[in-house]
């Protein structure tokens, strides 16, 4: 007997935790742009998995790659090597200019693996007294969920019942540079900071940020790292959303769009001097690096190169800005963002941007609310201009 739609909701309302609040569709196949619910309804993806799906659902030639190697040879642990991790890691440092990479799993662990290194450069590089380490990060950021990142979330949600935290981190304004010399001491080993913040609501810093970030921190000595898990890899019409003011980190975080959604990769990115601070046994993973993962992001990669998603992307994006802000809507405060990472920030009469994307899902169009009142598009960067001319069809027609 098949199941419907009611049927998995109920399941799973009742067998798995409840720490989401999903849209009640139940998808069952994906192919490019599009996804297929139990149903047998299509729906256009304006998410992505939250950027994952940067090259589109099941790419054949990434799920050759990941057929191909998971016959072969899908695990062996770092107590071992494989022929694989070798191969990704000079294909990545060549395309970002990095001199080296540390693999790991999920974005989370990735943001984990650099606050961990720019700790122990502190201690043994810069001089850092023991234990005194100071990181710097920003109001309205999203790192991800493990302890010590919700130890500088400004979200009381996701810190509440989950203390005591992480000491060792301060926030200050996103998009403020002045603040950010302030806040430094001689104990700062780091800034973390998303080139543009997409959980905090697709909120684009001012022009030169970014600029000025690299310029104090290169004075103070103090590592800029940019988290890129969802804005890397093509999302804003650059491989990195750095390039766009012409900077370079001294430490990138990748994940999501690195294996195009098939499975879990990350990367750290760094100079030898920031990633050569770890000895054997220092910080590991079991998964990290294995011969899977590292097929898949390597193809994942090729495929981003290979079909100019991220031209594509800031093309397309210019244009679906440009609808969208043509959209006379009387719920609509700002259309804002770059490349094909969107926020439609609705006014507060609106109600909401739950009940917007409800509509959106019952017109055949998949997107997702951030922080209550923007609408996030984030489609596919293999999307085509008619495929967005009937997207903006119907987030006009609920917008009106």
């Amino acid at each position: 007997m098949s199941l419907t739609t009611a049927d998995y909701i109920s399941l799973e309302e009742r067998y798995n935790a409840h720490n989401y609040a999903p849209l009640d569709v139940v998808l069952t196949r994906g192919e490019g742009v599009w996804v297929w619910d139990v149903e047998g309804r299509r729906y256009l993806d304006c998410l992505s998995a939250y950027s994952a799906v940067n090259q589109g659902h099941c790419h054949p030639r990434i799920v050759g790659a990941m057929v191909e190697q998971a016959q072969r040879l899908a695990l062996t642990s770092r107590a071992f090597r494989n022929d694989q991790l070798p191969l990704l890691a000079q294909e990545l440092c060549e395309l970002t200019g990095f001199e080296m990479m540390l693999p790991m799993n999920s974005g989370a662990e990735a943001v984990e693996t650099a606050l961990k290194a720019a700790r122990k450069w502190g201690y043994t590089v810069k001089g850092v007294p023991d234990g005194q380490a100071e990181i710097i990060a920003c109001t309205g950021n999203f790192h991800g969920r493990t302890i010590t990142i919700i130890t500088f979330s400004p979200e009381e949600q996701y810190r509440a019942g989950f203390g005591p935290f992480t000491p060792g981190f301060k926030l200050i304004p996103y998009g403020d540079a002045d603040a950010l010399e302030r806040a430094i001491t001689p104990h700062t080993v780091a800034f973390l900071v998303e080139p543009i913040q997409g959980e905090g609501g697709i909120i684009v810093p001012p022009e030169r940020y970014l600029k000025r970030v690299r310029e104090i921190c290169t004075a103070h000595n103090v590592l800029f790292i940019a988290d890129e898990i969802q804005t890397g890899l093509g999302r804003t019409g650059k491989l990195l959303a750095c390039e766009h003011e012409g900077v370079r980190p001294d430490v990138v975080t990748l994940g999501k769009a690195l294996s195009g959604g098939m499975y879990p990769v990350s990367a750290v990115l760094a100079a030898r001097e920031v990633l050569g601070v770890f000895g054997p046994g220092d910080h590991g993973s079991t998964f990290g690096g294995n011969p899977l993962a590292c097929a898949v992001a390597r193809e994942a990669l090729r495929v981003i190169s290979d079909e100019h998603l991220c031209e594509r992307s800031a093309e397309l994006g210019e244009y679906l800005i440009a609808r969208l802000r043509e959209i006379e809507s009387p719920y609509v405060q700002t259309v804002r963002g770059k490349g094909l990472f969107i926020g439609i920030v609705l006014k507060p009469e609106a109600g909401g941007a739950r009940r917007f994307c409800e509509m959106l899902q019952s017109r055949g169009l998949l997107a997702k609310e951030t922080h209550g009142t923007v609408i996030r598009l984030a489609p596919p960067l293999v999307i085509t201009k008619e495929e967005l001319d009937w997207a903006v069809e119907q987030i006009a027609a609920v917008l009106a």
